[in-house]
Order: structure tokens, then C-alpha cells, then sequence
């Protein structure tokens, strides 16, 4: 399956290739008030993707307060909405989650240790994409400051703790660390990482949308 992949794209009229399937990894408005999301929604109309699936980010905070918000969307737009959920597209198992470790009480935030693991437990094995808002920790996780931001916690999952961990995982969230990376595991697994993030540092959506082939495990 081909896939785009955006995410952090604030309201910004980002333009997206025809794939058969569309990822947007969460930070779609500034602070997903109503007329912000009914932005969205006419954004979403206009991707030419035959399938269309997103989750919210850390900017979302009326989702956060109201997820109808988020629900109504999906439905009007026909596209799928998640929220520590997953679904399956022609095979591919799909996971998302809009957790990211606590800053300024931002949507979605979470302590790091028990406060975040308890949603990292929710993620099944032998996923064939996994979409988070943020990037877990050392990849595509530093900030302009130098620092890594990403959590600790998505990174034991994905390095070690799920025995058959996700194909691909898409991201944004630290703007600065747009690109792509590998974690290889001593196991033998190999998973992609991308940090879609629209935006730069200054919120201009310099960044190109990632394009890429999914193939189901149960196909390979």
C-alpha cells in the first residue's frame, strides 16, 4: 500500500500526494477549538487518498476537553480518528495514540514513567504501523536547544519489550527533528521511523510529506 505521511501542520495548507493511504500524526491546529477543526475537516476533504486516518497532538487541547470534536470530523469526513485505538486496512494493522510526555500542560500530556506506560501497555504486538504524536527518545527527538525530548518509555516498548514490534512509526511533534531513522533491534527487527512534522521551528510548512510502501506481515 502506498502511505503518505504528515504531521504538525497547523493550519497550514499542506499539499499531499495521491497514496492509498493518508497519516496525519497529530498538531493539525493550534488549539483544536471548534473553527479550527472545521478547518481541518475541509483540509481532509481536499487529500486525494482513498483512505484517510489520523490522531490528535499535544495543540488539540478542545479535542482533549471535547473528543466529539475529533468524532464528529471523522464521520463527517469519512476518515478515521484515533485515540488509543487501531483498526485494520486491507490487512495493515494500524495503532494510534496522542500521548506525549508532560510540558506546559498541553493536550494529551502525560507524566513520564507510570502516567504514560499505562497507554504504551495498550499497543498490541505485530502492528504494521504504529502513529504517535511525539518520537520516542534519542530519535528525531532533538529540539533546537539540543536537547531530546522524545519518551523513554515508547522507546523500551518499541527496542524491547514488544516481541514482534511495528513496521513503520510515524510521528511529529519536535518540529526540528523532521527526517527519517531505523531502530534496529538485537532480535533481528528492523523499524523505520519517520518525524513528519509539516512545520519548521517558525511554523512554515516547509517539509515535505513522506511517501512510502506498506506491505500487511501477513503478506510478506
Amino acid at each position: 500500500m502506498k502511505c503518505v505521511a504528515v504531521s504538525d501542520i497547523h493550519m497550514k495548507d499542506v499539499v499531499t500526494p495521491e497514496a492509498d493511504l493518508l497519516i496525519v500524526s497529530g498538531d493539525m491546529t493550534f488549539y483544536g477549538r471548534q473553527a479550527e477543526m472545521d478547518w481541518y475537516a475541509g483540509w481532509l476533504k481536499r487529500q486525494p487518498q482513498k483512505y484517510k486516518i489520523w490522531i490528535a497532538g499535544n495543540h488539540e487541547l478542545g479535542v482533549e476537553e471535547n473528543p466529539n470534536r475529533a468524532i464528529q470530523i471523522a464521520k463527517l469526513t469519512q476518515t478515521i480518528y484515533l485515540d488509543d485505538s487501531g483498526v485494520e486496512i486491507e490487512g495493515l494493522k494500524i495503532w494510534g495514540s496522542p500521548v506525549t510526555p508532560f510540558f506546559r500542560s498541553w493536550a494529551f500530556n502525560r507524566h513520564r514513567g507510570k502516567d504514560i506506560r499505562e497507554h504504551w501497555n495498550l499497543v498490541p504486538i505485530g502492528l504494521d504501523l504504529l502513529i504517535t504524536h511525539g518520537p520516542p527518545y534519542g530519535y528525531l527527538d532533538e529540539t533546537a536547544e539540543g536537547d531530546n525530548v522524545g519518551c523513554e518509555d515508547l522507546l523500551a516498548l518499541l527496542k524491547e519489550e514488544l516481541p514482534e514490534p511495528p513496521q513503520v512509526v510515524i510521528f511529529g511533534h519536535i518540529h526540528e527533528g523532521y527526517g527519517s531513522a531505523e531502530i534496529v533491534r538485537e532480535d533481528g527487527y528492523t523499524i523505520k521511523l519517520f518525524n513528519a512534522s509539516s512545520c519548521n521551528k517558525l511554523y512554515q510548512a516547509v517539509n515535505e510529506p513522506f511517501v512510502f510502501e506498506l506491505t500487511a506481515r501477513s503478506h510478506l
